[in-house]
């Protein structure tokens, strides 16, 4: 079983992206269109502001290529806001909300928590257990929504579409073997997350896939990632794809178990401030061999200085 890799950016509408990554005069709805052929994967970030509609959804699944994938960032309202706390209705609002008119294009679902949130085992494990696995759990727990999202297509969600769900942290209290073991019982990756060393940085897989967010290895959202760093990423996703980890892995729990033969990718540059994520995404994707097939405007995926 080969593994799928997914390279791309995080969000895609950035005024300083604008007569650089895109070309002049690209209307901005047409910037989607433009992104989804330069990388094959885009985190969606505006679900986590607000609640998206599904006419949204379904247009940016209109907007792609038909091989593309989504990744979609949760509301903030759960993990920021009510801090996982009587959260029923505000899941069953955000799985309501139209995010399956994505239909296969959609892929994992991100769960960043803020700095402030400290790990409690109890919570966790509760938060967890009511993350859908699929679409027919998508569709119980929607059942439970406010009023205002039951639109007449909001339980129009394919039972046997599959979830994935990965939790970003950036609180030490995480650093404990036992959130690793929920995690994996759960089958839900923990985020492997480049923050300049603001953050933990941890590699312990999880689940049978392998989310990244590179958010900058010098200064934090700017910085661009250099030939050399590329260069690493690349080698390590070649080993956590193959379900290895790198001799240097920063473990929480230590190795145990067989390593699995395959392991998905999804990797999503998110050092957007000047204009690098698009253009490290696309080195990458080309260090890996995978920007072939990719109908990118050459001359605007040259990268500035």
């Amino acid at each position: 079983m080969s593994s799928d890799i997914r390279i791309g950016i995080s969000g895609w509408r950035y005024a300083p992206w604008r007569g650089d990554f895109y070309p002049k005069g690209l209307t901005h709805k047409r910037e989607l269109a433009f992104a989804s052929r330069a990388v094959n994967s885009i985190e969606i970030n505006g679900s986590f502001y607000a609640l998206q509609t599904p006419q949204r959804y379904a247009g940016w699944y209109a907007d792609v290529p038909d091989d593309f994938v989504f990744s979609i960032k949760a509301p903030r309202y759960i993990t920021h806001i009510r801090r996982l706390h009587a959260i029923e209705e505000p899941l069953a609002n955000f799985f309501a909300s139209g995010l399956f008119q994505l239909k296969h294009k959609l892929g994992p679902i991100l769960w960043q928590f803020p700095p402030s949130f400290a790990f409690d085992e109890t919570l966790f494990d509760e938060f967890l257990q009511q993350l859908p696995a699929d679409g027919a759990a998508a569709k119980r727990c929607a059942r439970h929504c406010d009023a205002r999202m039951a639109t007449d297509d909001y339980l129009a969600i394919p039972g046997e579409q599959r979830l994935r769900h990965a939790v970003e942290i950036r609180n030490d209290s995480f650093l404990t073997p036992i959130f690793v073991e929920q995690l994996r019982r759960h089958k839900v990756a923990l985020v492997v997350a480049d923050t300049a060393g603001k953050w933990p940085y941890i590699e312990d897989l999880t689940a049978d896939f392998v989310y990244l967010r590179l958010h900058g290895d010098k200064k934090l959202y700017s910085s661009g990632y250099s030939e050399t760093a590329l260069q690493r990423w690349c080698e390590r996703i070649d080993l956590w794809r193959q379900g290895r980890q790198p001799d240097d892995a920063h473990l929480i729990k230590e190795r145990g178990g067989k390593g699995r033969n395959a392991r998905d990718i999804y990797c999503y540059f998110d050092n957007d401030v000047k204009v690098r994520a698009p253009y490290d995404a696309r080195r990458l994707l080309e260090k890996l061999g995978l920007a072939d097939t990719l109908d990118a405007v050459p001359g605007q995926l040259q990268g500035a200085a």
